[in-house]
Formats: C-alpha cells, sequence, structure tokens
C-alpha cells in the first residue's frame, strides 16, 4: 500500500517522493480529504531540516528554462508552465527569464519558485523583479510557501483524476 499512495503523491513535491513516504508512516491505511493532507505535507515539509528544504526548493526547475526547452521537465511542470504560457515566450521573452533566473541564482543559490498557475508571463516576470529584492530568509520563506501552493494545486488536480 505504501508503493501505491507513493506513486500517487510522490510528485506533489518535485522530485521529493520523502514527503509523501512520511505521510505514510503517519496515516498508514487512514484516508482524508485532500485539504487535510495538503495541510500534512506542508507541515511535514516545514518541520523537515533546513538542508531537506534547500534541495526541495532546488528540485525545481527554472520558470522558461533550458529543461522546459529540452523536454526534460516533469509532466506536472510541464502543464503548470504551459498554463501560464511559458512554453510561448517570444526570444525577448525567454532572454529576460533566462537573465532572471541566472541574477536570482546567482543572489540566492536556488531557482525561482512561483506557483505560475493562474499567472501570466507579465506576472511572472514582475514577481521575478519584487522577489529579487528579499534578503535570502524572506526569499527562502517565500520558495516554500510557494512550493506548498503549488502541491495544494496539484493535489486538487489530482483528486479530479480517477
Amino acid at each position: 500500500m505504501k508503493d501505491a499512495f507513493v506513486a500517487r503523491y510522490g510528485g506533489i513535491y518535485e522530485h521529493s517522493p520523502w514527503v509523501a513516504e512520511k505521510i505514510y508512516d503517519v496515516l498508514g491505511e487512514q484516508q482524508v480529504d485532500v485539504g487535510r493532507l495538503a495541510e500534512m505535507m506542508a507541515d511535514c515539509v516545514d518541520n523537515a531540516s533546513r538542508e531537506d528544504q534547500l534541495a526541495l526548493i532546488c528540485a525545481h526547475p527554472d520558470l522558461a528554462g533550458k529543461a522546459q526547452v529540452a523536454g526534460e521537465l516533469t509532466a506536472e511542470s510541464t502543464t503548470e508552465q504551459a498554463s501560464a504560457g511559458l512554453d510561448q515566450c517570444t526570444s525577448q521573452e525567454f532572454e529576460r527569464f533566462q537573465s532572471l533566473n541566472a541574477a536570482y541564482k546567482q543572489k540566492f543559490g536556488f531557482p525561482f519558485v512561483m506557483a505560475v498557475r493562474d499567472s501570466d508571463r507579465s506576472q511572472i516576470l514582475q514577481a521575478f523583479g519584487v522577489r529579487l529584492l528579499n534578503d535570502y530568509d524572506a526569499e527562502f520563506e517565500a520558495a516554500l510557501q510557494e512550493i506548498h501552493r503549488i502541491a495544494s494545486l496539484r493535489l486538487t488536480a489530482l483528486q479530479d483524476q480517477p
């Protein structure tokens, strides 16, 4: 049963099946609604070591980055980035994303993470500019909050699937 649970929920947090594994260890066979599952997963991440949190942040791809161009994104990330039109960037927008991704990584040491569903390219570029002004601790926390939002959206989408 644990394998089935991790197979279903292991991709909720990008390349971090350890979150689903830990939740299964707490839940076992007990069923909870998607809202409670989202809370439990977020709590698991919030109480993880700083190293595990940083690894989780670093597991996220750049927005409109080289992994997208090469077709190397997870199915979830591909869908999310496409919903924001990041697969349709003009060459100028693509260059802007590359520049901002590099500046962000240079400053913080991890990729810019944003729940891009329900956003467009201009909103994402604007958020990049605002968040580049943050200090490290504020941005680390902002990245985790965005990751929780992504996870919640993924759980909701998964709930709609059989």
